[in-house]
């Protein structure tokens, strides 16, 4: 591959034990992409596996030149496996897919149409799910009903992995955490158009489900995080210093009642409104305290933003024949094959 050569798609997939799912997932990926006739790359993640993943990734690699494989020094999880996958991806529109083979190659197509229509992201929906109706399909639901009310992007799925998304919406893109299935939600904070579009979801044909019930706990306090992150990440100040501002303006009401009854009135305060008192003053302690978090909250988000990021995944072998890694993307290398 060239400098000069542009491409125009790169098929991201994270693998973590799918040892079985890669040789018929790369086949379909081919196929379908083959089809387009445009040029294109693939970046296969080995995500810390333990069951011979790299080596048939590696297998691939020494026949396939459009293929890239990155290689993490442990398991770090999807969304940091997804992130280093888009931090080499070099296409135009990078499209993500599940290395489980239950997501269908064939749907990719079909995103990429509404690419051309002008939308930056198409996120895929999984109607007719494979899935444990109690166990899977009922949380996942809920969840993402919750997520779609608390972002503001309506979509019926946040967890397909199968999406394809413009490059420089991605760059806007930061994911850390567990926020693979967030990535809607923040591209539409960066000012991405997006749009869900029905897909297959196959059953498992090897291996077993990374994830189980305790995921849909780990997706709702996630959802606390975008939703702050979404809303006030860059003032923070304004989350906090409206109910801090509200309990110091009730606790001073209260206060000036108090010293009211005291001074003009004569009572006794402490016998006659004891509790009320103790209200006053915790209530003017917790806004101070509010608005303490919140000038607080300002002088870190100013500090992160204007720090260099720091990669969220470490590399321990890179198989590319790319003349050079991007910049952004040296920090988490060791060696390039």
């Amino acid at each position: 591959m060239t400098k000069a050569e542009t491409i125009r798609y790169s098929i991201v997939v994270p693998f973590f034990n799918e040892l079985e799912n890669i040789p018929p997932l790369y086949i379909k990926i081919v196929e379908v992409m083959d089809a387009l006739g445009e040029p294109y790359e693939m970046v296969f993640v080995d995500d810390g596996s333990a069951d011979g993943t790299y080596k048939v990734l590696n297998e691939i690699y020494s026949h396939d030149r459009r293929v890239h494989v990155i290689r993490l020094r442990r398991n770090f999880g999807q969304t940091a496996a997804l992130k280093a996958g888009f931090d080499y991806a070099r296409g135009d529109i990078v499209i993500s897919l599940d290395g489980d083979f239950q997501n269908d190659p064939e749907d990719i197509p079909r995103l990429l149409e509404k690419i051309q229509d002008g939308y930056d992201l198409v996120a895929g929906w999984r109607a007719d799910r494979k899935e444990p109706l109690l166990t899977r399909r009922v949380p996942s639901r809920v969840a993402n009903w919750l997520m779609a009310k608390l972002s503001g992007v309506e979509i019926h799925d946040f967890g397909c992995t199968l999406k394809a998304c413009r490059r420089e919406i991605l760059r806007e893109v930061q994911l850390y955490g567990e926020l693979h299935r967030f990535i809607p939600a923040l591209a539409s904070w960066a000012g991405a158009r997006i749009v869900e579009i029905p897909v297959r979801d196959l059953p498992r044909q090897h291996g077993r489900s990374k994830y189980g019930l305790e995921r849909t706990f780990r997706v709702l306090l996630d959802l606390l995080g975008v939703k702050f992150l979404i809303g006030y990440a860059t003032k923070p100040l304004q989350f906090f210093g409206f109910p801090g501002l509200a309990a110091i303006a009730v606790g001073g009401s209260i206060g000036l009642f108090l010293l009211y009854e005291k001074f003009v009135l004569g009572k006794s305060v402490m016998f006659a409104h004891g509790p009320l008192m103790l209200t006053a003053m915790l209530l003017i302690l917790s806004g101070i305290q509010l608005l303490s978090m919140g000038l607080l909250g300002e002088m870190l988000a100013r500090t992160y933003f204007e720090s260099q990021k720091k990669p969220i995944y470490s590399v321990r072998e890179r198989l590319s024949r790319r003349p050079e890694p991007a910049a952004a993307d040296v920090a988490g290398s060791e060696s390039t094959g």
